[in-house]
C-alpha cells in the first residue's frame, strides 16, 4: 500500500470518528470538513488526531488553508513517499 492509500485510509477514519452520524460516502476528495458539517472544534480534533496518528511535525497552523480532503491527503503525504 502506497503512503499516499495510507494516509488517505487514515484521513477516511479519523473523519468517521470524528463525526460518526456522517456517512462514509459523503467523504469525497472534493470536500473540504466544512462541507462534511464539522465545525471548528471538530475540524481542529480531527487535523489533531491526524497530526498524532501519522507522526506528523507540522504544526497545525500549516493545516488551515488547505482547501479540501485531496489536498489534505496530498499535504499529510508529501515527503513521505
Amino acid at each position: 500500500m502506497s503512503r499516499r492509500s495510507q494516509v488517505e485510509e487514515t484521513v477516511r477514519a479519523v473523519i468517521g470518528e470524528i463525526l460518526p452520524d456522517l456517512p462514509a460516502t459523503d467523504v469525497t476528495l472534493d470536500k473540504n470538513l466544512r462541507d462534511l458539517g464539522a465545525d471548528s472544534v471538530d475540524r481542529v480534533e480531527i487535523i489533531s488526531l491526524l497530526i498524532h496518528r501519522l507522526a506528523s511535525k507540522e504544526p497545525i497552523s500549516d493545516f488551515a488553508d488547505i482547501p479540501h480532503i485531496g489536498a489534505l491527503i496530498d499535504h499529510l503525504s508529501k515527503g513521505s513517499e
